[in-house]
């Protein structure tokens, strides 16, 4: 068997715990091909509480990059796999290939510091991918400590949840970018997620171009990890807020800013475009005002 080199792309921001705990049960990974490596790819945006210091210390052979905390999640992205292809990262358990070059992956993996993987999570990603050939990208479900299945692959224009499968993979359409396996091949088809897409979207329009490339997408069997700590913030959806407040909620880059969610729609969902791209609006104004009227 060829040998496997994969590049983690992570990112984090003020969440030392937590970035801490997924680093650990990536180094715990267990029953990985013979000669499997890592090379860890971390981009900071702006931490206060001294992650990218700690995560020096407790795992020196991680690559980190403080970048400014006005970097949205998908364009720091898109730094880790940059340099993901120009070097860095030393050798070790979460260190680059002994003795060769880091651009030399096999496959990226994108790893939400979230996160924290089951011990045989990245061996069953790569099973799942290696029984469906170079071409497919393959997608780790994550459950919350409920046992809910919370992110995945997606199906269809209303990106309905794709629960897992106990012992084979399940098709889908397109992916959380929570905990997902991208080959080479398919980089080299599909490229990083895109720049216009600044916080959120760009994994789900990542997995629509892959699709639309020929690419299989699959879900692999079981849940790959365990996503901590509590829910997001409510956002547009926090009851009480007048409809002015949650239209300037669900448009901010926290969520579906008018550009990026225009160009999603035009990409994907034609000749439905316009109906898509005005319906959450509408939704998160009638939500505020029902939500007012029955305060």
């Amino acid at each position: 068997m060829h040998s496997v080199h994969l590049a983690v792309l992570m990112t984090s921001h003020d969440r030392r715990a937590r970035t801490l705990s997924a680093l650990r049960a990536l180094e715990e990974q267990r029953g990985l091909p013979a000669g499997t490596t890592f090379g860890v790819h971390l981009v900071d945006t702006g931490s206060t509480d001294g992650t990218p210091e700690a995560v020096r210390v407790r795992h020196p052979a991680v690559e980190v990059m403080s970048v400014g905390a006005d970097v949205p999640h998908n364009q720091a992205l898109r730094i880790a796999s940059r340099n993901s292809r120009s070097g860095g990262g030393g050798g070790g358990p979460l260190g680059g290939a002994p003795g060769g070059p880091t651009h030399s992956w096999t496959h990226q993996l994108w790893l939400d510091d979230r996160v924290e993987l089951f011990p045989d999570a990245v061996a069953n990603l790569l099973r799942t991918a290696a029984a469906a050939g170079t071409g497919t990208v393959v997608v780790g479900a994550v459950r919350n400590a409920y046992g809910d299945t919370v992110y995945s692959g997606r199906r269809g224009r209303s990106l309905v949840l794709v629960e897992p499968g106990e012992h084979r993979p399940e098709p889908c359409d397109t992916y959380d970018g929570r905990v997902v396996l991208v080959p080479r091949a398919v980089y080299d088809l599909v490229g990083d997620p895109d720049k216009v897409f600044r916080h959120r979207m760009g994994d789900y329009d990542h997995g629509c171009r892959a699709r639309r490339a020929g690419v299989t997408v699959f879900v692999a069997p079981g849940h790959a990890g365990e996503c901590v700590g509590g829910p997001d913030a409510p956002g547009s959806r926090e009851p009480g807020i007048g409809v002015r407040e949650a239209l300037r909620r669900v448009t901010s880059v926290q969520e579906l800013p008018l550009h990026p969610w225009w160009v999603y729609c035009l990409r994907h969902t034609w000749p439905w475009a316009p109906y898509l791209m005005l319906s959450p609006y509408a939704r998160t104004a009638a939500r505020a005002t029902l939500g007012r009227l029955r305060g």
